[in-house]
């Protein structure tokens, strides 16, 4: 796994809000989560997992689009794809499988590692057999 910046997650995910809400507190609101839970981010500290999934919603981004933020991606707005249209979407197997394994954590916080494992590994065939995830890098 990249390591994470979570300072520059924090840049982005502020930037973005102050374009969208009036305050932290109703960011916080429309995410579910707490206003303090929303500053942490704001000031690049650690949160769950399950957190960047709730701040993407809110502001309008794909799922994993902090994770992307930190590890020196982009956002990907919700609806948007996240490859140019001339250009195939593909992943190596082992970006693939660290993608499902943290889509999985942060959704599914009480699922037991063998049922995330049997998940990522049947969500990383079917992308095989769909043409997204390639064995090179």
């Amino acid at each position: 796994m990249a390591t994470r910046d979570l300072d520059r997650l924090a840049k982005h995910v502020k930037a973005h809000r102050l374009e969208q809400y009036s305050s932290r507190d109703a960011a916080a609101a429309a995410a579910g989560v707490t206003r303090n839970t929303w500053k942490r981010v704001e000031e690049g500290l650690d949160v769950r997992e399950s957190t960047y999934t709730k701040i993407d919603k809110a502001l309008g981004w794909a799922s994993g689009s902090c994770i992307a933020i930190a590890e020196g991606g982009e956002p990907v707005f919700a609806g948007e794809a996240p490859v140019s249209a001339s250009a195939p979407a593909s992943l190596s197997e082992e970006q693939a499988r660290q993608m499902a394994w943290d889509t999985a954590r942060a959704t599914l916080p009480t699922a037991q590692v063998g049922e995330l494992d049997t998940f990522v590994n049947e969500l990383v065939e079917n992308l095989r057999r769909a043409g997204i995830v390639t064995d090179g890098s």
